[in-house]
């Protein structure tokens, strides 16, 4: 089912950044046809963020990596992705270290096979 907006031969999309304290988020109106790349380019994201490389981390469409050339649908969100601020396995490994701290100060004695 054709919404209004592609009946009139255009699109709306969203593009947006999160940073730690804040979200960066475009509303656009684009020609159907309109790829991901065109997008990035009618944001002005180029001009917001001038050192940041979107495709260095990653774009995507609802948190599925895409492609420049990807055609976009109505309503679809445009995410650009940023590196983790931590190490999983650095996350993890902080954890199991204190569930075993936390044991050995219960006296606690933990069935095999578990953490």
């Amino acid at each position: 089912m054709a919404s209004e907006a592609s009946a009139h031969g255009q699109i709306g999309v969203s593009v947006c950044y999160a940073l730690p304290a804040q979200v960066w988020l475009r509303e656009l109106r684009l020609p159907a046809g309109s790829t991901v790349a065109d997008a990035l380019g009618a944001s002005g994201f180029a001009q917001a963020f001038p050192v940041v490389q979107p495709w260095e981390r990653g774009v995507g469409v609802y948190g599925r990596p895409v492609a420049p050339g990807t055609p976009l649908a109505d309503g679809d969100r445009v995410e650009i992705y940023r590196g983790l601020s931590f190490d999983p396995k650095e996350s993890r490994r902080r954890r199991a270290e204190h569930r075993r701290a936390k044991t050995a100060r219960n006296g606690r004695v933990r069935p095999a096979g578990l953490l």
